[in-house]
């Protein structure tokens, strides 16, 4: 079938719009700095990298091995998964650390308790609670770290010493309320006991308890790059949820004040890619 000059010579032109539209449309959001598309960014050091003793708290066996399907489920290759115990004694107290990181198009539903221990036979005694967690900030120095550029707020400052070379560095800590999102649990086979699992999430220099508020962390349109990282506690403790909620709490604030500032050396430097220091982005530890 012959089509109409005329017919033709219209399709040609829409479609000629419509490449220009889309083409303009990208050159506009380039001058703006909005990008809708993100870009991966690497983590400094691998997630292992964390010191086997934080403190009071020492490393129980080896780290966590996942198979290749728990790995595909987890959707990231960059995780840690380990046993911390006080003073090296599971009997003075006993916590699993999980750390997960995500970058570049953050597709991922994140893993938390409430979706995923249900499954695996443990009952939920109650609804999440996001509470607060009492940092010490000894050593922080909260005055003289960068500013980020479109809140005004100032990036603490924390000191941090590589558990191999003994050489010590600044790393900027996250902005934001401390808060994690706790949620109890009971295993049938044990009712005297309380399973705890307490989550926080460090994205784009930023930190938040909500699963939700995560993405809207990462996905600023003004932010060339996202990642986002979750931190999880786990702990099981003799009594119910009430009683054992005060010694979670003391125990995963312990633990975390420990912990953050070497977390936040693996992560990227947020600070220096606001900055512009494309080199901050580069970097490829190794996986687990």
């Amino acid at each position: 079938m012959q089509v109409d000059r005329g017919v033709r010579s219209a399709f040609i032109a829409g479609c000629a719009a419509l490449a220009l539209g889309g083409a303009g449309f990208r050159v506009a959001l380039g001058q703006l700095q909005v990008y809708l598309r993100k870009e991966s960014v690497s983590l400094r050091e691998p997630l292992d990298s964390l010191p086997a003793a934080l403190g009071s708290w020492k490393q129980i066996g080896k780290d966590s091995v996942f198979s290749d399907a728990l790995i595909e489920e987890l959707g990231t290759q960059n995780y840690l998964d380990r046993f911390y115990a006080i003073d090296g004694d599971p009997a003075k107290g006993l916590m699993q650390v999980h750390a997960a990181y995500y970058t570049g198009m953050i597709d991922a539903v994140p893993h938390i308790p409430e979706r995923c221990w249900n499954a695996n036979g443990l009952v939920m005694t109650g609804q999440p609670m996001v509470r607060p967690v009492q940092l010490s900030r000894n050593g922080w120095d909260e005055a003289s770290g960068p500013v980020q550029p479109g809140s005004g707020e100032r990036y603490a400052l924390a000191e941090v010493r590589d558990p191999i070379t003994r050489k010590t560095e600044m790393v900027s800590m996250p902005l934001g309320k401390m808060e994690m999102t706790v949620t109890a649990f009971q295993d049938p086979r044990n009712p005297k006991a309380t399973a705890l699992g307490g989550y926080l999430f460090i994205a784009n220099g930023a930190v938040t308890p909500s699963a939700m508020a995560v993405r809207n962390l990462s996905f600023k349109l003004s932010d060339r790059y996202a990642y986002y990282c979750k931190l999880q506690f786990s702990a099981q403790l003799p009594g119910g949820p009430d009683d054992v909620l005060p010694q979670f709490d003391r125990m995963t604030a312990e633990l975390l004040d420990t912990i953050l500032p070497h977390l936040m050396r693996c992560l990227p430097d947020w600070p220096a890619i606001e900055r512009g220091d494309t080199a901050s982005t580069n970097s490829s530890p190794k996986t687990n």
